[in-house]
C-alpha cells in the first residue's frame, strides 16, 4: 500500500511539475551586431531570464543579422516563423520597416527600433499598437526636436546631417529635412557616412555637425569620427545618448541611456505574453525627460562659448576624450625651461655680464695710454723772419705719447673689489635661479591641484546628479516632497558653477607656467601628474623620512645636518661673504694702501712733417735741429692729503663690513629657522596623507549608505547633503596630500639650496650618503 502511494505521489509530483515548467524559444533579429553590442545581448538575455523566473525556460536562437539589407530582414523574418520560436524580438531601422509593412503577425513580435518619432504618425491617445500578435518599444527620438535645441545652443548658418549611407534609401530622411529647413533661414547638407577616414572632406562649407547615424561604429572609429569633427572646430550635437557627449560630441539632447530601463521593459512584456497576454494589449511608449548635455573638454577644445546662463538648464560633463592639446610638462620640464629661458633671470644674467665689463674696466688700468696728435701752426711772417729758422712761418708737426702704469694701489684694489662684486653678483643670480626653480615648482603643484580640483568637483556634480535621481524617484513615489528635487537641482547649479570656477583657476595656473617659461600666454599646454615614490618621485621615501623625523634621537642630527647643507651652499652667504672681501680691500686700501705710491712709466716723440714761408733758413753757424725727438721718464706720485677722504672712506668701509656682518647673522638665523619649520610642516604632510586616506575612504562607505538609507527614506534631505560634501572635502584633502608635502619638500630644498631634481643620481646619492654618516656619527 505504502509503495502504490509513493508512486502516486511521484507520479503527482510529476506532473504538477510538467504542468508548471515549460519552455520558451525566443528568436532574436538585428541589423547589425558589434564588439559593443554583444555584451547587451547577453545582459538582455539574462534581464529575461531574471524576470521570467524558474517557471519557464528560455532558450535563444541564434541571433539572425541582414546587414542592412530588407530582402536579407525579410528571409530571417521567415526563417524564425518557420522555426519552433515562440517569440521574436527584432531591433533595428531595417527590421522595423520589415515588420511595420507585414499585415500579418502569426508569432508575438515586440519591436525596438531605432526609427525616429518624425516618420510615423498615431492617434492621439494611442497607447498600444491595436495590431495582433505585435507591440513596439517608442521611445522619444526627434530629429527635428534635436534640431531645434541645437539651434537654440548654436546658431548655425549650415549644418551637415550624418546619417548611415543605408538610411536615405529606405527613409524620407530628405523629405524631412527639406520640409524643416524650408521653413528656416539656416540650411542643410545630407552626409553619408560610408568610410569614417574620408569623412572630415565633406565638413569644408558647413559650420555644425548632427549625428543622426553611425550607431554601429565601433569605439575606434567613433573615435576617429569625433577627432575628424573637433579638428575642424565644428560644434556638434547627437541624435543618441548622453555616451556620445561622454566620447568626445559637443551636445546632446538625449538623457543617460538607461539601458536597465529599456531591457526590463522588454522582459516584462515576454513575461506578460508568456502569461498569456496578447502584444497588441502591451504599452508602446518608454517615456523620459529629455536633458541638453555638454561636454565640457570638447567646448573648451573647439573654442564653444560656454554662457553661464545655461547652468540651470543643461548638464555639464567632463567627457572620456580628455584631449591634451599643447606640449605635456613634466616638474623637470618646467624647471629647466625656467632657467633656460625666464626673463627675470636673463635681467640677472645680464647684470653679471655688466659686473664683467665693469672687472675688465678696473682690468684695464694697467694697460698702456698711447695718444697721438698731428698739428699744423701759422706764424706771423715778421717773428719767423728774426727766429732764425726755429720757428718758420708754416710748420706741420706729429707727437706720439705713451703713459703705462707699473704699480698703482689704487688700481689693484679697485680690480680686487669688482671682482669680488662679480662673485657677489654671481651668488645674486644663484640665489635669483633657486627662487625661479621653487616658484616653477609652486605652480607646478598649484596647477596640478587644481586640476584635480576640477576633476574632483566634476565627480561631486555627478554625485549631485545622482542625488537628484534619487530624490525624483522618492517624489514620485510619494516619498518625499517636491522641495528635495527642487533643492537638488539648486545644488547641481551651484556645482556646475564650482567646475567651471575650477576649470579658470586651473587655466589661470597653466597661464602662470607659460608666463613662468616666457611662453605666449596663450600656448596650450598641459602637465604630468605627480606621485610619491613613482616616477621622478620615486626617491622621495616619505616613510623613510617620517620616521628618523619622528625619532626624538634622530631628528636633532638631521636638523643639524641641513643647517649645516644650507649655509654652505646659500647663495645669500657667499654674496655677502664676497661682499665683505670686497669691504675688506677697500679698507685695507684706505689704510695702509695710501702710503704706497704709484709708479709710471711716461715717454713720447716727436716729428716734424714740413715747414714753409719765412724763416726756414737756419743761419750761417746754428747747428740744424733734428725733424724727430724724444723723452722718457720714471713718474712717482704719492698723495699727502686728500682732503680727509681717505679716513673717511677708511671708516665707511668698516662700517659696511660690521653692516655685513650683521646681515650675514641674521641670514644664518633665517636658514635655522626655516630648516626647522619646514621639516615641521613635513611631518604634518605626511600625517595628513595618512589620514586624509582613511577619512576618505570612510567618507565614501558613508556617501553610499546613506544615499541607500535617502532611497528608502530613512534619512532626511540634510543628512544626505552633510555626507556629500563630507565626501567632497576629504576627496580635496586626500587629493591634494600628496601634492603639498612634494611642495613642501621642494620649499626644503630651497631652504638647503639643493634640488634633487636638478642634480645628477650620483650627486644625489652622495648627498645622502653623507646625511647617513652625520646622523651616525652624531648618534
Amino acid at each position: 500500500m505504502k509503495k502504490i502511494t509513493l508512486i502516486v505521489l511521484l507520479v503527482f509530483i510529476h506532473i504538477g511539475y510538467s504542468q508548471t515548467s515549460k519552455t520558451i524559444t525566443v528568436g532574436i533579429l538585428a541589423d547589425k551586431s558589434t564588439q559593443e553590442t554583444k555584451p547587451l545581448l547577453e545582459k538582455l538575455q539574462n534581464e529575461i531570464k531574471g524576470v521570467v523566473g524558474q517557471s519557464t525556460t528560455i532558450v535563444f536562437k541564434k541571433v539572425l543579422e541582414n546587414d542592412f539589407n530588407i530582402e536579407a530582414a525579410k528571409a530571417n523574418y521567415q526563417t524564425l516563423l518557420n522555426s519552433d520560436t515562440d517569440i521574436i524580438l527584432t531591433f533595428g531601422v531595417i527590421n522595423t520597416i520589415v515588420l511595420y509593412q507585414e499585415k500579418n503577425y502569426t508569432k508575438p513580435v515586440i519591436v525596438f527600433g531605432a526609427v525616429n518619432g518624425d516618420f510615423y504618425e498615431l492617434p492621439e491617445g494611442q497607447q498600444t499598437s491595436g495590431v495582433d500578435n505585435i507591440t513596439y518599444l517608442i521611445t522619444p527620438f526627434s530629429y527635428t526636436k534635436d534640431l531645434e535645441a541645437f539651434q537654440s545652443l548654436y546658431d548655425y548658418k549650415k549644418i551637415g546631417i550624418i546619417v548611415d549611407d543605408f538610411m536615405p534609401d529606405i527613409l524620407p530622411v530628405k523629405a524631412l529635412f527639406d520640409d524643416y529647413f524650408s521653413k528656416r533661414e539656416s540650411s542643410y547638407t545630407l552626409i553619408p557616412l560610408k568610410n569614417v577616414s574620408d569623412i572630415g572632406t565633406n565638413f569644408n562649407d558647413i559650420d555644425a555637425v548632427y549625428l543622426a547615424g553611425g550607431f554601429y561604429l565601433s569605439d575606434t572609429e567613433f573615435s576617429s569620427l569625433v577627432t575628424a569633427v573637433n579638428a575642424k572646430k565644428l560644434p556638434s550635437f547627437s541624435a543618441y545618448s548622453i555616451e556620445d557627449v561622454e566620447k568626445g560630441i559637443l551636445a546632446s539632447n538625449q538623457p543617460e541611456t538607461n539601458i536597465d530601463q529599456f531591457f526590463r521593459r522588454i522582459a516584462l512584456d515576454v513575461e506578460s505574453i508568456i502569461g498569456g497576454t496578447n502584444p497588441s494589449e502591451l504599452p508602446m511608449y518608454v517615456e523620459y525627460k529629455n536633458k541638453l548635455s555638454i561636454n565640457f573638454n570638447t567646448a573648451k577644445q573647439i573654442g564653444f562659448p560656454l554662457r553661464y546662463s545655461m547652468l540651470g538648464t543643461t548638464d555639464f560633463i567632463g567627457g572620456k576624450n580628455d584631449i591634451k592639446s599643447g606640449i605635456s610638462y613634466s616638474i623637470i620640464d618646467i624647471m629647466n625651461g625656467v632657467v633656460e629661458k625666464n626673463l627675470a633671470l636673463d635681467v640677472e644674467r645680464k647684470n653679471i655680464a655688466l659686473s664683467s665689463q665693469d672687472v675688465k674696466t678696473a682690468k684695464s688700468s694697467y694697460l698702456p695710454n698711447v695718444t697721438a696728435n698731428a698739428s699744423g701752426v701759422y706764424i706771423d711772417p715778421k717773428v719767423a723772419e728774426i727766429s732764425n729758422g726755429s720757428n718758420p712761418e708754416f710748420s706741420t708737426s706729429g707727437n706720439i705719447a705713451l703713459e703705462q702704469v707699473i704699480y698703482s694701489e689704487s688700481a689693484g684694489a679697485n680690480i680686487t673689489i669688482q671682482e669680488n662684486i662679480q662673485k657677489a653678483q654671481q651668488e645674486t643670480y644663484n640665489a635669483a635661479e633657486l627662487d625661479a626653480i621653487l616658484n616653477a615648482s609652486v605652480a607646478y603643484f598649484n596647477a596640478l591641484i587644481l586640476k584635480t580640483n576640477e576633476q574632483i568637483q566634476n565627480q561631486n556634480l555627478q554625485v549631485t546628479k545622482k542625488n537628484l535621481q534619487i530624490a525624483n524617484q522618492n517624489f514620485e513615489a510619494g516619498e518625499s516632497g517636491k522641495s528635495d528635487v527642487l533643492r537638488f537641482k539648486s545644488q547641481m547649479a551651484q556645482n556646475t558653477q564650482s567646475l567651471i570656477d575650477a576649470d579658470n583657476q586651473r587655466l589661470q595656473a597653466l597661464n602662470t607656467i607659460n608666463q613662468l617659461m616666457n611662453n605666449p600666454i596663450a600656448t596650450e599646454i598641459d602637465i604630468e601628474d605627480a606621485e610619491i615614490s613613482e616616477g621622478l618621485f620615486k626617491d622621495y621615501k616619505y616613510e623613510d623620512f617620517l620616521e628618523i623625523l619622528d625619532d626624538p634621537k634622530l631628528r636633532p642630527s638631521l636638523i643639524e645636518f641641513l643647517v649645516e647643507e644650507a649655509k654652505k651652499n646659500a647663495p645669500e652667504l657667499k654674496n655677502i661673504n664676497y661682499n665683505v672681501e670686497a669691504t675688506q680691500r677697500n679698507y685695507r686700501f684706505n689704510t695702509t694702501g695710501r702710503f704706497i705710491p704709484t709708479v709710471a712709466l711716461q715717454g713720447s716723440y716727436s716729428l716734424a712733417f714740413s715747414e714753409s714761408g719765412k724763416g726756414v733758413t737756419i743761419p750761417v753757424g746754428f747747428p740744424n735741429p733734428p725733424d724727430g725727438t724724444y723723452n722718457v721718464g720714471l713718474n712717482l706720485s704719492l698723495p699727502i692729503f686728500q682732503q680727509n677722504q681717505r679716513n673717511i672712506n677708511r671708516q665707511t668701509a668698516k662700517i659696511q663690513e660690521d653692516q655685513l656682518v650683521i646681515q650675514k647673522e641674521n641670514v644664518e638665523l633665517n636658514i635655522e629657522k626655516n630648516v626647522n619649520d619646514i621639516l615641521l610642516d613635513m611631518i604634518n604632510q605626511i600625517a595628513n596623507i595618512e589620514i586624509s586616506k582613511v577619512s576618505e575612504e570612510a567618507a565614501k562607505e558613508s556617501l553610499d549608505l546613506t544615499q541607500n538609507a535617502y532611497a528608502e527614506g530613512a534619512v532626511p534631505l540634510i543628512q544626505l547633503i552633510d555626507a556629500q560634501t563630507n565626501y567632497l572635502q576629504s576627496q580635496l584633502a586626500s587629493a591634494t596630500a600628496n601634492y603639498n608635502y612634494l611642495l613642501t619638500s621642494m620649499q626644503l630644498e630651497r631652504a638647503i639650496g639643493y634640488f634633487f631634481l636638478m642634480n645628477t643620481e650620483a650627486s644625489n646619492q652622495n648627498f645622502i650618503q653623507r646625511a647617513n654618516q652625520y646622523i651616525l656619527n652624531k648618534n
